[in-house]
């Protein structure tokens, strides 16, 4: 048996509701001898007589009932799919995958996906955390679509379209009960016991080289990849870090930072962060909505104490 035909269905279930075939033609626009043809075409196809035609109009058939019945659900679902479809080709609908550091994710992404869900339901954004040269790897190779990555980026990857996102500063944040002076500078900074990221990051790189330029080369005391168990630490009196200060007002965060001090980096430093992805025009249905909400968070903070 040959499948349904929609429009046949279509034809069907309106001489059902408007009761006879000359309203149904009027209804959908389609001359009176067409209507005849769904009817007796959707008969021979399924086997079966759908209408029985009397001086008072017509009435269905049980068989009639039934595939009316079942006939409303498919022109529903046919409706909805194509919808779906149109959302997908303009960019209103889809998965896209997106890379990020730690601190992007806890501090800033929240936002972005909150803004998304309120303005295009239909996006859905696969996150994966991932330092700088793990994302443009996974971007290179198509494994994600868009990525956050910090300054600077590797020759290599220089075919890959970015564009400047945010510029962080990047504070040292201390135990609560050192005695710390209103500026913290790597002289005396470099003898203590330090919580840094990880030494493949790109942060761990750019706090080694601020020490390096004073001429100091600081020995790490613990090396975590994660913002928040870094700043717990810190709160919890075992050391010092450097890091970013990224925008968040949460309770939890305002908490957190009432047990530390945050002192500004004497030389100053910050974090330059970039979106990176492929061409434009090879981005995945509602990428260019992901972007457009990590822009409206792309701004400049004030670095607080």
């Amino acid at each position: 048996m040959r499948s349904l035909n929609l429009d046949q269905v279509r034809t069907l279930v309106a001489i059902a509701d408007l009761g006879t075939f000359a309203a149904a033609a009027q209804a959908l626009h389609l001359a009176p001898p067409t209507v005849s043809l769904h009817i007796s075409e959707l008969e021979s196809r399924l086997g079966a007589p759908l209408l029985l035609r009397g001086k008072r109009g017509v009435e269905l058939t049980s068989a009639g009932q039934a595939l009316v019945g079942r006939g409303r659900a498919l022109l529903r679902d046919a409706q909805a799919a194509t919808e779906l479809v149109s959302r997908h080709a303009q960019g209103l609908a889809g998965k896209v995958r997106l890379a990020a550091q730690t601190g992007v994710l806890v501090y800033l992404l929240p936002e972005v996906l909150q803004r998304l869900k309120q303005t295009h339901p239909d996006i859905e954004v696969e996150v994966s955390v991932l330092g700088t040269h793990h994302t443009l790897e996974a971007l290179r190779e198509g494994r994600q679509d868009l990525g956050v990555v910090t300054l600077p980026l590797p020759a290599e990857f220089g075919d890959l379209h970015r564009e400047a996102w945010r510029s962080d500063p990047v504070l040292a944040y201390l135990p609560a009960h050192w005695e710390a002076p209103e500026e913290v500078t790597p002289e005396w900074l470099a003898d203590k016991c330090l919580i840094m990221n990880e030494s493949g990051t790109q942060m761990y790189r750019h706090t080694m080289a601020w020490f390096a330029q004073a001429g100091f080369s600081p020995v790490t005391g613990i090396e975590l990849n994660y913002t928040e168990a870094m700043k717990s630490m810190v709160a919890a009196g075992y050391g010092a870090t450097i890091m970013p200060q990224e925008s968040d007002s949460t309770p939890h965060v305002l908490a957190l930072h009432e047990r530390m001090q945050l002192r500004p980096l004497n030389p100053p430093m910050t974090r330059e962060s970039v979106l990176v992805h492929a061409r434009p025009e090879v981005l995945p249905p509602g990428a260019l909505q992901v972007l457009a909400a990590l822009r409206a968070v792309a701004h400049r903070p004030e670095a607080t104490r």
